[in-house]
């Protein structure tokens, strides 16, 4: 193969010269596809190609004019790594467009000068925004991550900084029991409407996964179910009796699809529709401030009512954080709590 050159060269890097006296270079790492690197070591193009190959992915188309080590540089191995690719499409649409953003002001800076004053800074001129400053931390310490993992940082200088609080702490509105009687009024039993209420009360899920749900999941009077997956975890499998109140409903509601709920051309809802389409019920209700996620909040609090332990109550909502059940269900808690107590003070005085 001609003699090798022995130059100090990047990390997994092999070179030698070929019978026609060219030099020629190889990415060359156990477990990751062998990859030809353009020019020579430490010039522009080689490092460009270099990055990415280290990440163990493909180039993308135009890599080569990316400055190495920037956060530009950064990008383009990062949305071609595994973690990125693992994501939701949805999700991948979120973090590209943080990263768009941030490199067009910042792309050409280099990624291990990044400090985490530079975050705290870029966070605080969108604190009238918390939800963005916090989608941009969790979007940079995924990079970083990344960064790490291909050598280009030993550090993640995110690591230290908190997210910022919200400045609503409720989130969405919580439906209370006089609007639920509300949209009962106007939507009476064998209403569409009516339907996913009654599917949103009585079994605790986000609208993503009611709108899949179909009588195929139930065996027993039991909704055997996986809820769909996150950016970081796998669905969760829940077996949920069902409510005679619910059964009741679902009887009167035939839809003749394996989905419970259709839209007017007998169609599976989307996720997104399915939420326009409720929020439109509950203008005709005249509770325009109304939406399905609150309905995931309410059956959290119908069961603290109930006197459902946290643990209970995950159980049937399958929230894989036990402090957001804690969150919902705080003021029920408080109350129940509140009732014993005075009870038992009752019996002694």
């Amino acid at each position: 193969m001609g003699q090798r050159l022995m130059n100090r060269l990047p990390k997994y890097v092999h070179g030698f010269i070929d019978r026609h006296d060219k030099p020629r270079f190889y990415f060359r790492r156990v477990g990751l596809k062998n990859v030809p690197l353009p020019g020579l070591p430490w010039s522009p193009e080689f490092m460009a190609v270099y990055e990415v190959a280290l990440a163990g992915q493909p180039l993308e188309i135009g890599v080569g004019r990316v400055k190495p080590g920037t956060i530009r540089a950064l990008a383009v191995s990062y949305f071609n790594s595994l973690d990125f690719r693992s994501m939701k499409s949805s999700t991948q649409s979120v973090y590209r467009n943080i990263i768009d953003r941030l490199c067009v002001e910042h792309g050409d800076k280099r990624a291990a000068t990044l400090q985490r004053q530079h975050i705290v800074k870029l966070m605080a001129a969108r604190a009238d925004k918390p939800e963005s400053a916090n989608g941009l931390r969790k979007t940079l310490r995924a990079m970083m991550k990344h960064a790490i993992e291909i050598e280009l940082r030993e550090d993640d200088p995110t690591r230290e900084i908190k997210a910022l609080r919200p400045k609503s702490k409720q989130g969405f509105h919580r439906w209370t029991e006089p609007e639920i009687a509300q949209f009962l009024t106007r939507h009476p039993i064998g209403t569409k409407a009516r339907l996913a209420l009654a599917l949103g009360l009585y079994t605790g899920q986000a609208r993503q996964d009611v709108v899949r749900m179909g009588p195929q999941h139930i065996a027993d009077e039991v909704l055997t179910w996986v809820r769909g997956k996150t950016e970081t975890t796998t669905g969760t499998e829940l077996a949920i009796p069902i409510h005679p109140v619910l059964r009741e409903i679902i009887n009167a509601t035939p839809s003749g699809h394996l989905t419970f709920l259709v839209t007017k051309f007998g169609k599976p809802f989307a996720a997104t529709g399915f939420g326009n389409w409720f929020r439109e019920q509950c203008d005709m209700a005249n509770l325009p401030h109304c939406s399905f996620h609150g309905l995931r909040k309410a059956a959290s609090v119908r069961l603290a009512d109930a006197g459902c332990s946290v643990h209970e109550i995950a159980a049937i909502t399958g929230h894989a954080s036990l402090k957001e059940v804690q969150r919902y269900t705080k003021g029920a808690d408080q109350k129940r709590l509140a009732r014993s107590a005075m009870n038992k003070m009752k019996r002694e005085h």
